[in-house]
């Protein structure tokens, strides 16, 4: 699938040669600062690695940290996420647990080639206040490399630090105000502006990833990573699912929603449907299939489970929906325990779903698609038995619910919200989250 940039408003900046002199005379300088040199060839850049720094406090987003973290993953850089708390562990919003990879401090002397600041508060003013951070990204800045933030993070973060001056930017609508004071304000999805990059919030943090991919490694590594993704094609336009013999899905009081993880399970599609639904006020449940609730899931993003799956099996869901990721979705399949419980709430008409390689992988040979139309990863798709909705983004068939991949888990969410709460409630989140144009 080829990316597209109709939404991105791009400006060209490159260092001048004073910098560029500069750069080339201190040990302080990577490939984006010297991207425009002569004596540096295309295969000594090609080989270089890529340092991404991507900073997490107590009250980060969850959805833009990890979906930055795992596109530039995938496209091969080496991002240290780093918290700038006391401590590794930090608590995201929507009670998503992330543990970092390393403390702030240790990060101090490294020099990166992108930092990339996620938004969510007080997460973003918590990034503000470390001097530590403060002090890399002003370096940063000064060396004329990377950096980039999201959501609250360019106005909190960056206009505050005076790392804006004279550029274009863009942050989550409830900041622009604050932004004006530091920045041109513009409402593209995604803003590049030199060698800053900013952008708006959840729903367009794929997009915001993906750029940054295509500014460490080129528009050919971000068309290649862009595919598999699934992203949609008309970013901020309204979403549809595929809908096939529709009926009410019931719940008491406030919906209860297991969503079990594992080791290799794909941390997108996990944080995205945990973090989404959290937003609708259901009442979420993330489960461990494994010894220990910490998993390590699919790029190294390491998570932490509310419970462990026996102490959740105890209880009876409104819905059951398993991400994927074939590690996840392959311990998923092997779990007696998920089985039994995916077949009881089948029998029992409660609603269940899956996306990505669990519909293929746990579902099918476990004989839960039986009668049903779904759709899966588009490479995992010939394992389904019935193929003729395959190619549908979102299908709901009756009570189940299944989506093929990262860049569908938004919709796929948004049409679980919708099926428990209405469409009204749906589109005002994905308003709010930016992943629909206000």
């Amino acid at each position: 699938m080829a990316l597209t940039l109709h939404h991105f408003t791009l400006l060209s900046h490159p260092p001048s040669a004073a910098l560029s002199a500069r750069l080339l005379r201190t040990k302080r300088f990577s490939f984006p600062a010297l991207i425009n040199s002569k004596r540096f060839s295309g295969s000594v850049m090609a080989s270089a690695p890529r340092k991404v720094l991507v900073p997490i406090a107590n009250g980060t987003e969850p959805m833009e940290a990890v979906i930055t973290i795992d596109v530039l993953r995938r496209a091969g850089a080496e991002v240290t996420v780093a918290s700038v708390e006391k401590q590794l562990r930090v608590d995201a919003c929507h009670g998503v647990k992330i543990v970092a990879d390393a403390l702030i401090s240790d990060c101090a002397d490294t020099v990166f080639d992108l930092i990339s600041l996620p938004g969510g508060m007080p997460g973003a003013a918590s990034l503000r206040d470390c001097k530590t951070l403060e002090s890399i990204i002003q370096q940063q800045a000064a060396d004329g490399r990377f950096y980039a933030a999201i959501c609250a993070a360019p106005a909190v973060a960056l206009g505050t630090w005076n790392l804006l001056k004279g550029k274009k930017a863009t942050c989550h609508p409830s900041f622009m105000e604050q932004l004006s004071s530091s920045a041109t304000t513009v409402e593209s999805r995604v803003q590049q502006d030199g060698n800053v990059v900013t952008s708006r919030g959840p729903g367009t943090a794929m997009e915001y990833s993906v750029t940054l991919i295509e500014q460490l490694f080129g528009k050919d590594k971000a068309n290649e990573v862009s595919g598999p993704l699934v992203m949609r094609p008309n970013h901020g336009d309204e979403y549809s699912v595929l809908e096939l013999n529709p009926m009410e899905w019931k719940f008491k009081n406030s919906p209860k929603i297991l969503v079990p993880v594992a080791d290799g399970t794909e941390e997108m599609e996990a944080t995205i449907i945990i973090a989404v639904l959290r937003r609708a006020k259901a009442d979420v449940v993330v489960a461990s299939v494994g010894d220990k609730l910490d998993i390590l899931a699919s790029r190294k993003v390491k998570l932490v489970a509310d419970v462990a799956l026996v102490e959740a099996a105890q209880l009876s869901y409104d819905l059951i929906v398993l991400p994927g990721g074939l590690g996840g979705a392959q311990t998923f399949a092997n779990s007696e325990k998920l089985v039994s419980l995916l077949k009881k709430q089948k029998e029992a008409n409660r609603p269940y779903g899956a996306i990505c390689a669990s519909p293929a992988l746990v579902l099918e040979p476990h004989g839960l698609l039986k009668g049903k139309k779904a759709t899966s990863f588009p490479a995992l798709s010939n394992k389904l038995s019935d193929q003729s909705a395959a190619e549908n983004r979102v299908v709901i068939d009756g009570n189940l619910i299944t989506s093929r991949g990262p860049g569908t888990t938004m919709e796929f969410a948004l049409a679980i919200v919708e099926k428990l709460f209405g469409r009204t409630k749906a589109l005002e989140l994905a308003k709010t989250m930016l992943f629909v144009y206000p």
